[in-house]
């Protein structure tokens, strides 16, 4: 078996929750697509990163069934875990830094994949929310405090791949912080945390709490 490293990113204040990612060291033992997408769909994780330079950064990330340009906490969790101050994705360059306990990643809007960013009134609204049937990608979020920029969210992956909710996703955040234009605290899922503050030029910033699981 390939070995590889478990992260939680994105994790609560307590170190609880946060969205699990595997990551694959060396991923020169495994240079097949074909064969980094099976492993990816085995481990079953929301995304998988194999590490093809790590001195450089660069990187290549799978979901159980899709390649993936760019990715919210997988360049969060292997930045934290390669303690570059870049990744090379196939979207582009994307800058890391760590500030105490927050792993932060720079990145850019249109990397995202597309997302149906649903806005709900209250965020008791955005908890009793049923898991949708396989179709379009939505993030479910409510305003807890907006003077303060505190918000909930879930995220729905619309995938038939078995993950119905993901717990933490980064690519979703970076979308609607550059769409409301300002800095966010985001509890997402059963309490998972991401913060988020727009920079200039296009850029938005996104970070978290990354734990090795092992």
């Amino acid at each position: 078996m390939t070995d590889y490293d478990v992260l939680r990113v994105f994790c609560g204040p307590n170190g609880g929750y946060g969205n699990e990612l595997g990551v694959v060291r060396d991923g020169s033992v495994m240079p097949e697509r074909s064969d980094r997408q099976a492993l990816a769909a085995k481990l079953g994780f929301s995304e998988t990163v194999f590490v093809d330079d790590p001195e450089r950064g660069v990187i290549d990330i799978y979901t159980p069934t899709l390649r993936l340009p760019f990715a919210g906490h997988p360049c969060v969790g292997t930045a934290w875990l390669l303690d570059v101050p870049e990744l090379v994705t196939p979207a582009g360059v994307v800058g890391a830094r760590l500030d105490g306990e927050f792993s932060w990643i720079e990145a850019r809007a249109q990397w995202a994949p597309p997302r149906t960013l649903r806005q709900y009134p209250t965020a008791a609204e955005v908890d009793a929310l049923p898991v949708p049937p396989p179709g379009e990608w939505i993030y479910a979020w409510a305003w807890e405090d907006e003077a303060a920029g505190r918000i909930r969210a879930r995220a729905f992956p619309g995938r038939d791949d078995g993950i119905e909710e993901d717990e933490a996703t980064g690519a979703a955040a970076l979308l609607l912080t550059d769409r409301l234009g300002r800095a966010l605290n985001i509890t997402q899922g059963r309490g998972s945390q991401i913060l988020t503050a727009p920079q200039p030029h296009g850029w938005v910033e996104v970070g978290g709490r990354v734990f090795l699981e092992r």
